[in-house]
């Protein structure tokens, strides 16, 4: 099958970035990974012990990160609509966090216990339609968010990707609401051109 113009352009844009390369040496599933590193060396978000559930989280590299940082005194549940090639100290779970089963299965996972840190990179299939895509965009946040509410202790920690634009705003407030400090990030490793940004809120009261 021939490659659009699209998938070109993508191939060659993957072909010569720098954070493509660098995980690909270091390791790393895909170049998000420097995304998680930048936002933990400002503001510390991933320590030992915490229990952790990675929304968004194929092809894995958050995860990866997570891992690493919580130890074998933490829990990391990694979930997405994708499946996903095991990762040690990892547990993958494949479905949509809506479903009554699948939020069944990540609780037990966690083995009941509250949620010190709710990481979210979920974003929509772009289609080039910032009348599709923001929406779309603005509900992944909605739906981690709900999550945060059900789940996330006291004092707890989000971090969501989001994307600036219609709706932005109104959901930033919600989000403040809901924390004692929200902060927006755009790490080097968030391609220029993107819209993307990361909203790191800390102290979460219910």
């Amino acid at each position: 099958m021939a490659k659009t113009a699209s998938s070109r352009k993508w191939l060659a844009r993957q072909q010569t970035d720098p954070y493509v390369k660098r995980a690909q040496r270091e390791g790393y599933r895909s170049r998000a990974a420097y995304k998680l590193l930048e936002i933990q060396e400002k503001d510390r978000i991933l320590r030992p012990g915490l229990r952790v559930v990675d929304l968004g989280a194929a092809p894995g590299s958050w995860s990866q990160i997570a891992a690493r940082l919580v130890g074998r005194g933490g829990r990391v549940v990694a979930l997405d609509l994708l499946p996903m090639t095991p990762l040690p100290g990892v547990v993958l779970l494949q479905g949509d966090v809506r479903e009554p089963a699948v939020l069944e299965e990540l609780v037990t996972q966690l083995d009941g216990a509250p949620l010190d840190l709710l990481l979210s990179d979920m974003a929509p299939n772009i289609t080039g339609l910032s009348a599709v895509d923001q929406p779309r965009s603005i509900h992944l946040v909605e739906i981690a968010l709900e999550l945060v509410r059900e789940r996330l202790q006291p004092g707890g920690v989000f971090v969501v990707k989001a994307f600036q634009g219609e709706g932005f705003d109104q959901m930033l407030a919600d989000i403040r609401q809901s924390f004692q400090r929200v902060v927006t990030r755009k790490p080097k490793s968030s391609r220029p051109q993107s819209r993307e940004l990361y909203l790191v809120a800390k102290g979460f009261h219910p």
